[in-house]
């Protein structure tokens, strides 16, 4: 019952620029993820995620595109990584205002939560914006996201400056 009562929700504000360097940062472990999981275990076109995720920007004609392209991948880079930051500021704002970050098993869980939450919230309900994301539906989408979650609220931690609590 305490670890209730130590995670109500405060009012205290996450530091700003260690929640956009952890989102960065946990988006690009993501996208490694991501790449590694189709080369090795999924042999498949590489460059089909990035249309994927390029086509929320450009539109559904770019999963038409083969192979290699400069520009979808600028632009599939471009859009994981601001919602890279995106989300390791809303996460920071959860671990802030809910004091998750009282100690590390603790942020790893919320991070953890969160990057499950947002497989849940970007594959399923999303799916009515983007139909085609419904293809990354699965157990190695998901545990990519709960790693995003654990990687951006772990680096949170370390990066947040103490001194704004």
């Amino acid at each position: 019952m305490e670890l209730l009562h130590s995670h109500r929700w405060t009012d205290r504000m996450p530091d700003w620029a260690a929640a956009a360097v952890a989102g960065f940062g946990a988006g690009g472990v993501l996208m490694l993820l991501e790449l590694l999981w189709v080369v090795t275990v999924q042999p498949s076109d590489p460059w089909l995620s990035s249309r994927m995720v390029a086509a929320m920007m450009m539109g559904s004609s770019v999963l038409d595109a083969t192979g290699y392209s400069t520009t979808i991948l600028a632009v599939a880079l471009l859009v994981h990584y601001v919602l890279g930051v995106v989300f390791g500021i809303v996460l920071a704002l959860l671990i802030s205002s809910f004091r998750f970050d009282s100690s590390a098993p603790m942020i790893l869980l919320a991070g953890t939560a969160f990057g499950l939450a947002l497989y849940a919230c970007n594959f399923y309900l999303m799916v009515g914006a983007f139909p085609w994301l419904a293809a990354m539906q699965g157990w190695s989408t998901a545990i990519g996201h709960a790693v995003f979650g654990m990687v951006a609220a772990f680096t949170y931690l370390k990066l947040e400056r103490k001194d704004l609590k």
